[in-house]
């Protein structure tokens, strides 16, 4: 009888328990508009896509740094060679495409026209030539005709050295053909690519803030290797920061985007107020059982609330904190 009374007690007492265990929940979400949340925070992790070693660390965890402030370098002798060498590349193929356009030195024109000079003074002297042997071809006893086809021979071979002469000097004030210079200026284009690319290898070996906001962490010290694409500093900037609660399926049908949302810190007097800006489409926890309306309480959603700037700055990841949604006291 002893035995059977304890065990029956034993048995009211697990009952009501489970009872209470069940009704307190409800009771709680039906009396107020308040859930839990915490603080989030989405980092930045700045990189060089290049790796080398840490030459230089601007800023130290803990500091608040603007857009464009610097945060480190890597060592960069590699990649300042192939950008001074892109350079050089670049001067010569300007340099060649100059040459291109121009004619010959000037020098060479000179000596064109020099040779022009004494090929015309041939000419007139062998037109002359002919001239008197024309002459003396009427007169008895003259000279005989061979000396007058000698003569004219050699005026229309001086006539052909003048028109080659004109011919290769006007060439040579032309310049190159067109051909050529399209090819020439085709290669300065690819050599201004190449120093462009130079230009930006380099450049990644120094990095600056992204955005302004908080450093969150520093990841090397100044001397050691940092492997390509691994992050040296970890930024935190005010507008990443955000409160994440977890809202019951029976009240998430009344939160929409924009909404106000009120949030009380431990510590902190007043509420800060801020506005939902992302709302979970799915349940973030799903009973292994049918939705019936008993198991329905059990989902809840995930439901974001963003801050301004200057609000933001001082809650910290992690942080605990009270939401109360639709402006609610």
């Amino acid at each position: 009888m002893g035995v059977g009374g304890s065990g029956t007690t034993q048995r009211l007492i697990l009952v009501f328990t489970l009872a209470a265990a069940v009704v307190q929940p409800g009771c709680g979400r039906s009396s107020s508009d308040q859930v839990q949340g915490y603080v989030e925070g989405e980092y930045i992790y700045v990189a060089s896509p290049y790796a080398g070693a840490l030459a230089s660390l601007s800023v130290r965890r803990g500091e608040q740094v603007g857009a464009g402030d610097p945060l480190f370098a890597l060592e960069q002798v590699s990649e300042q060679a192939v950008r001074d060498e892109a350079e050089k590349k670049l001067g010569q193929a300007l340099a060649n495409l100059d040459d291109a356009k121009k004619g010959k030195r000037p020098s060479e024109i000179e000596s064109l026209r020099a040779q022009l000079k004494y090929a015309q003074a041939a000419l007139r002297l062998s037109v002359q030539e002919v001239t008197r042997q024309e002459g003396l071809k009427a007169m008895p006893g003259a000279v005989v005709e061979m000396e007058l086809d000698r003569a004219r021979a050699m005026r229309d071979q001086n006539r052909q050295r003048v028109a080659e002469l004109e011919a290769d000097l006007n060439t040579a004030l032309l310049g190159a053909r067109a051909d050529q210079v399209a090819a020439a200026e085709a290669e300065v284009r690819a050599k201004e690519a190449a120093l462009v690319g130079a230009e930006w290898a380099l450049a990644q070996k120094r990095q600056a803030a992204p955005k302004a906001g908080f450093v969150f962490d520093t990841l090397y010290r100044e001397g050691e290797w940092v492997a390509a694409g691994r992050p040296v500093v970890v930024l935190l900037p005010p507008d990443h920061i955000k409160v994440r609660a977890f809202v019951p399926e029976t009240k998430v049908g009344t939160i929409k985007l924009g909404d106000v949302v009120k949030i009380t810190i431990d510590g902190v007097q007043g509420t800060v107020q801020g506005k939902v800006g992302y709302i979970s489409p799915r349940a973030e926890y799903t009973p292994p059982v049918i939705y019936s309306r008993e198991n329905r309480e059990k989902l809840v959603f995930m439901v974001e609330a963003l801050f301004d700037r200057d609000t933001a700055r001082n809650l910290h990841p992690g942080q605990p904190v009270d939401v109360r949604f639709n402006g609610a006291p």
